[in-house]
């Protein structure tokens, strides 16, 4: 199964903090009464779905994510759990789960239509989205250096045709498309959630940057996060902008 790009699990797992303090709240969200069964869409390492597991002592959970290294890393993390490989646009379950959760996920995913559509087919009617992503305006401050940066010599040639892999919707359109994939009601609002990392340069070139770094042959990677960290100054903060979604199959 082909990944957008390259995820390195215990190194995501070992420096995301901020994304699991966001996660939390999101989890804050799900109304549960501990019996439900419920799918971690994108878990990455199992920071979140640890969490989730604690508050279904009788339910289960299902974890799923399309990097074999993020499965490996949840794996690790959570061994004797229901951690699986795959593609969110093709999700099919053996029966309907009664919530979604997903965070930090649906903006590595270009095709929000069929995604939601694929979570709605997933979920028992009445059933709980509750979900936060990368939103309109996300790291624009962040990107811009980064960009300034990439601009220039040497990197520029191995940036030639590349077309970012982010999805950042905005809240109408995105409630526009839960609707129409078959949600009863869905709320969709933007949180600014800026974050000061405290691993910044692997924070950058893991997460935020990571699509960046992996353009570039490796004798270069080093240099380019050099130049960015200049670019950016002190402190590094990465400006999160968070899509939030509350919806009802």
């Amino acid at each position: 199964m082909p990944e957008t790009r390259q995820w390195d699990g215990r190194s995501y797992d070992r420096i995301s903090g901020p994304m699991e303090a966001l996660g939390r709240g999101v989890l804050e969200r799900l109304r549960l009464r501990g019996d439900e069964t419920v799918l971690d869409a994108g878990c990455g390492s199992g920071r979140i779905t640890e969490a989730l597991i604690e508050r279904l002592p009788r339910g289960h959970v299902i974890a799923l994510d399309a990097s074999q290294s993020m499965v490996e890393a949840a794996r690790e993390r959570l061994p004797g759990a229901d951690v699986r490989r795959g593609d969110l646009l093709e999700l099919e379950l053996e029966r309907p789960v009664d919530a979604i959760l997903s965070t930090a996920t649906f903006h590595w995913i270009a095709d929000h239509e069929r995604l939601f559509a694929r979570l709605h087919a997933a979920l028992r009617p009445g059933g709980q989205l509750v979900a936060q992503c990368g939103g309109e305006g996300n790291i624009d401050e962040l990107r811009a250096h980064a960009n300034e940066v990439r601009n220039r010599d040497p990197y520029a040639e191995h940036f030639a045709g590349w077309e970012p892999p982010w999805n950042y919707a905005a809240p109408p359109q995105t409630r526009a498309r839960l609707l129409a994939a078959g949600f009863t009601s869905a709320e969709c609002w933007l949180q600014p959630a800026p974050q000061r990392p405290e691993h910044p340069r692997e924070f950058l070139a893991t997460i935020v940057l990571g699509p960046h770094v992996q353009r570039l042959p490796e004798e270069l990677r080093e240099r380019y996060m050099d130049d960015v960290l200049v670019e950016l100054g002190e402190p590094v903060i990465v400006d999160y902008v968070r899509l939030n979604i509350d919806a009802l199959a």
